[in-house]
């Protein structure tokens, strides 16, 4: 989904009243940034303002003050939701998250719920980094996605998390083959096959599958269990038999054992 579509999600999902009534969005920075007890429309509509003129750090702070200064209004609700948005698209991913987990923790049974689901999910999203780096973020953007398909599965952010979840899982599976690869080049064969065994068993339906069953190939006839390299080579050659991945453990069964 884009950010484009992200920012349409959101203010359908969050605004359901017209701002009509709302008068006053205009006003200075000094009216944003100093204390001034205003009425809710007021506050809402400036907030409204900076969010549409893409001002997200000034408009993130003004619907948190929409809720502060209103708490047990209509509008502080949408605050909370709007406000983490707002943190979303400033690039204050930790903000968003954390905005978005106090509605869910307040309204858990909103209709906006998913949304706020899928705005903590697409923040972790948005950190993930690459294979060579600690990928704690990356589960807990699988996490997040998981959980709203679990919940919501019919929802409009469903499709989408579903899609993240499968990249997600590449991002895991790859992290996974880079260090078992280390391992082997070391000479460590049992935490390279417990890490390969992880992307066979948990990560099978990525691109990194073929590799990973020949690497185990490799590391089993190394340590010399050559039942159970045969074993990965006869799952690789179920699975993927026009892989390169098989071709090689074949000729690599052939060479070390050819009685096989």
């Amino acid at each position: 989904m884009s950010i484009r579509n992200l920012r349409h999600a959101a203010l359908i999902a969050a605004i359901a009243l017209p701002l009509g009534a709302c008068a006053g969005g205009g006003g200075g920075n000094a009216l944003d940034t100093n204390y001034v007890a205003r009425d809710v429309n007021t506050l809402y509509a400036l907030a409204k303002d900076r969010l549409d003129s893409g001002n997200w750090n000034r408009a993130a702070e003004l619907f948190e003050e929409v809720e502060r200064q209103h708490p047990y209004s209509v509008w502080a609700r949408r605050a909370q939701l709007m406000g983490a948005f707002a943190h979303y698209q400033s690039g204050s991913y930790t903000d968003a998250v954390s905005a978005a987990q106090r509605f869910l923790t307040i309204h858990p049974g909103n209709k906006d719920a998913p949304y706020a689901h899928y705005l903590i999910a697409m923040s972790y999203y948005r950190q993930i980094e690459d294979i060579s780096r600690d990928q704690k973020i990356t589960q807990q953007s699988k996490d997040a996605f998981e959980e709203l398909v679990r919940r919501y599965p019919n929802s409009q952010y469903a499709a989408d998390a579903r899609i993240k979840i499968d990249l997600v899982n590449d991002q895991l599976a790859g992290k996974e083959m880079a260090v078992g690869r280390f391992y082997q080049d070391s000479r460590r064969w049992i935490p390279a096959t417990i890490r390969f065994r992880n992307v066979v068993e948990n990560y099978e339906t990525t691109a990194h599958a073929p590799e990973a069953l020949h690497r185990l190939v490799e590391s089993y006839l190394a340590i010399g269990v050559p039942e159970e390299a045969l074993k990965a080579a006869a799952v690789l050659g179920a699975n993927h038999p026009d892989s390169i991945w098989y071709e090689r453990s074949y000729e690599l069964i052939q060479e070390h054992h050819p009685d096989y």
